[in-house]
C-alpha cells in the first residue's frame, strides 16, 4: 500500500509517503495562512506522489480536538482555520481517496505504541513538547480521549495557580521570556537557549532549570494521578541526551518529598522523534480505514 501522510503544525506542514512499511520522500512546506492555500499546497504534494505511486489513501495528523469519527476539529490550535467545519469530507472530496485524521499528540502516541518506545507497554502517558505541551493517554494500548476529546491535554495543567504546563515547560515560550529579559532584538528559540545554558550563561541556566522543573512537576502530577507503566517524551527537545536523566532526577525529588516511595518512574524518550506524528497517522489510518474495510469485506 502507499499512503500520503501529512503532519500539520503551526509553522510547517511535514509530509511523506508510507510504502512497504517505511516512511520515505519526506519534505515540508510553510503552513499557509488560509484554508484555500492549505488545500492547494497539500494537493501539489499529493499529485507529485501520484505521478510515480498508486496512492490508496491520505493520513493526516492535525492540531486541536480532532473528532476522527465526525470528521471535524474543535478546540483551539495554532492553525485556527482548520476548526469547526466538516474538514474530513473536504479532504476526501479533494483527494478522491479515503482520508483518516487524528490529533497530532495522539498520532505520536500511536506511533510509539505501534512500533516505538511503548511497543510492549500496556499503559503509557505521552508528553509532546514544542510550542506548547501536547499529550496522550494510552490505557490497555488504546487511546483514551475523554468525552470532550480533552484526554491528554496536559498542557492546560495549572502548575502554580496561574501558569500552565505549556507556558512553563515549553522551550519555545521559555526562550521568548529569556530573550526578552536579556534585551535581545532577535527572536530566541529553544536551541539558542539550551546552547547558552550549556556554555554556562547564568540567566540561560536559570531558565533551563526552570523548564526542567516545570516538566518534572507535570510528570509528578501525572504519575500520582495515573501511575502509568511508562512516560514517553517527544518533541524537538527529546533529542537532548541529558533530558531523561534530568527529568528523572527532578521528578524523583518531588516523589521523595511527598513520600510517594512506591512509584517507580519509567521515563523514556520517543523512538521516532520528529517522524512520530507521520508514522502515527499511518497507524491510525490502518486502524480505522483498513480495519473497517476488512470488517466490511
Amino acid at each position: 500500500m502507499s499512503i500520503v501522510v501529512f503532519d500539520i503544525g503551526g509553522s510547517a506542514v511535514k509530509f511523506g509517503l508510507w510504502k512497504d512499511e517505511e516512511l520515505s520522500n519526506k519534505g515540508s512546506f510553510y503552513t499557509p495562512e488560509n484554508w484555500k492555500d492549505m488545500k492547494e499546497e497539500m494537493m501539489k504534494v499529493y499529485h507529485n506522489f501520484m505521478k510515480e505511486h498508486l496512492v490508496e489513501g491520505v493520513a493526516i495528523s492535525a492540531p486541536g480536538a480532532v473528532d476522527a469519527q465526525e470528521g471535524t476539529i474543535s478546540g483551539i490550535s495554532a492553525v485556527p482555520y482548520l476548526h469547526f467545519f466538516p474538514i474530513k469530507k473536504e479532504w476526501e472530496d479533494l483527494f478522491g481517496v479515503p482520508v483518516s485524521m487524528e490529533n497530532d499528540a495522539n498520532c505520536a502516541a500511536l506511533a510509539e505504541v505501534w512500533h516505538g518506545a511503548a511497543k510492549n507497554i500496556q499503559h503509557a502517558l505521552f508528553l509532546i513538547i514544542g510550542s506548547g505541551i501536547g499529550g496522550s493517554v494510552v490505557i490497555d494500548r488504546k487511546l483514551f480521549k475523554g468525552k470532550d476529546l480533552f484526554g491528554g491535554e496536559f498542557g492546560y495543567m495549572l502548575l502554580d495557580g496561574e501558569h500552565t504546563l505549556s507556558e512553563m515547560g515549553s522551550p519555545v515560550q521559555t526562550a521568548k521570556r529569556y530573550g526578552k529579559e536579556m534585551g535581545l532584538d532577535t527572536v530566541v528559540d529553544g536551541k539558542h537557549l539550551f546552547k547558552e545554558a550549556d556554555r554556562g550563561e547564568p540567566l540561560a541556566v536559570k531558565y533551563v532549570d526552570g523548564l526542567i522543573d516545570a516538566l518534572a512537576r507535570g510528570i509528578y502530577n501525572l504519575s500520582i494521578s495515573f501511575n502509568p507503566d511508562m512516560v514517553v517524551i517527544g518533541g524537538g527537545i527529546s533529542i537532548r541526551e541529558d533530558l531523561i536523566q534530568r527529568l528523572h532526577e527532578r521528578t524523583s525529588f518531588y516523589l521523595e518529598r511527598q513520600r510517594a516511595h512506591d512509584i517507580i518512574l519509567n521515563i523514556q524518550v520517543c523512538k521516532f522523534h520528529n517522524d512520530a506524528n507521520l508514522i502515527g497517522a499511518v497507524a491510525h489510518f490502518e486502524q480505522t480505514v483498513y480495519d473497517k474495510n476488512n470488517i466490511a469485506n
